[in-house]
């Protein structure tokens, strides 16, 4: 395997980084550490499976529609996936908070990047044996 190719896979976001069901959201937002900012909200809980996945909450009436509300969750899943091996093993919900609807897409991006940083600071002890 080439390292380009190593590179591409790194990045990947395959579905088992991914936080699907009901009843993980649920656990999440019951045990959860709580962390945010103006455009962002975050709930971490430590999981078992030895990498972070992502679940997203981003409501449709405080965006207008579904093409603000995608354009958020791109800017989210780009994020995570970039920054997803530099994370402890999390299980992470974001949450778009109004702040986020008139932002540039820069503003939103460094947001994202200040809540992985304390992430993974905050929540790095969740990850050691």
């Amino acid at each position: 395997m080439s390292v380009a190719q190593v590179e591409r896979e790194r990045l990947t976001f395959p579905a088992a980084r991914r936080v699907r069901r009901k009843w993980e959201f649920d656990q999440l937002y019951a045990s959860g550490r709580r962390f945010g900012n103006h455009h962002f909200g975050i709930t971490v809980r430590p999981n078992e499976l030895g990498l972070a996945r992502l679940g997203m909450a981003v409501a449709s009436k405080p965006f207008g529609g579904s093409v603000p509300r995608n354009r958020i969750r791109r800017l989210i899943r780009e994020s995570f996936r970039l920054r997803q091996h530099d994370l402890p093993e999390v299980d992470v919900v974001v949450s778009a908070r109004t702040g986020a609807k008139d932002a540039t897409p820069a503003q939103l991006r460094a947001s994202l990047d200040g809540l992985w940083d304390k992430v993974k600071v905050q929540c790095a002890p969740f990850s050691q044996p």
